[in-house]
């Protein structure tokens, strides 16, 4: 079954007189379970189309179901009960807020669900322990490494377990060896059934997916098969 496609994507952003087409007319189909790496140079459209599939923006022209859903047609409230419900967000520079503790920063999609603060608690403490955090729970992401930020983030994606994960260069701060350890994460929740969608520089971390889809100048290129 399909987790989501695109079909005939374009997107067009107006920067004063100049019109830049961040994506021409593409096309993808990801079904559920499938780990997929997007790949491409500044500019290529990678995170634009990774934006799409998230609710955060809509195409100019063209289509994007997810989970069935036209994205195209619904409005702000519905787009924001989609993401809620279906969707969460791994970005680059771990998007913590910097006032709260690993906990709390992890509970803010629960307390958006209504679920109750002692429930609460005990699902993200036991997904942080999970994670190799039990001895970070109460540190604030500056008292926190990057790869120990990172996790956080990726337990605030999860946390709700939502069913497609996207990932917007999710390694793009850290060193080598911690980059590794969080794809290992990534391709262990994988694993386990979750639908991710990759955007990366590094082909080390795209080769963690079962296919790398390579974009330039806002068109996909070619689709590569990875061997397990």
């Amino acid at each position: 079954m399909l987790a989501f496609h695109a079909e005939n994507v374009e997107m067009q952003f107006h920067m004063g007189s100049t019109v830049v087409n961040a994506l021409r007319g593409v096309s993808l189909q990801v079904h559920e379970g499938e780990f997929v790496s997007i790949v491409g140079t500044s500019g290529s459209g990678k995170s634009t189309l990774l934006n799409l599939v998230g609710g955060l923006m809509k195409p100019t022209s063209g289509k994007v179901y997810v989970k069935g859903h036209d994205l195209t047609a619904m409005n702000e409230n519905e787009l924001a009960l989609f993401r809620r419900q279906y969707v969460g967000f791994v970005f680059q520079s771990f998007n913590l807020t910097s006032t709260l503790t690993a906990v709390e920063n992890v509970e803010l999609p629960l307390v958006f669900s209504g679920i109750r603060p002692a429930e609460r608690e005990t699902r993200v403490r036991t997904l942080l322990a999970g994670l190799g955090l039990d001895d970070r729970l109460d540190h604030k992401p500056s008292e926190l490494s990057g790869g120990q930020q990172q996790r956080v983030s990726i337990a605030r994606a999860i946390i709700t377990e939502p069913e497609i994960i996207l990932a917007d260069e999710p390694t793009g701060n850290l060193d080598s060896r911690t980059s590794r350890e969080i794809m290992e994460v990534l391709y262990a929740l994988n694993r386990k059934g979750q639908t991710f969608l990759v955007v990366t520089h590094d082909m080390e971390v795209a080769h963690y997916g079962n296919r790398i889809i390579h974009m330039t100048d806002g068109r996909i290129t070619k689709i590569e098969e990875v061997s397990s």
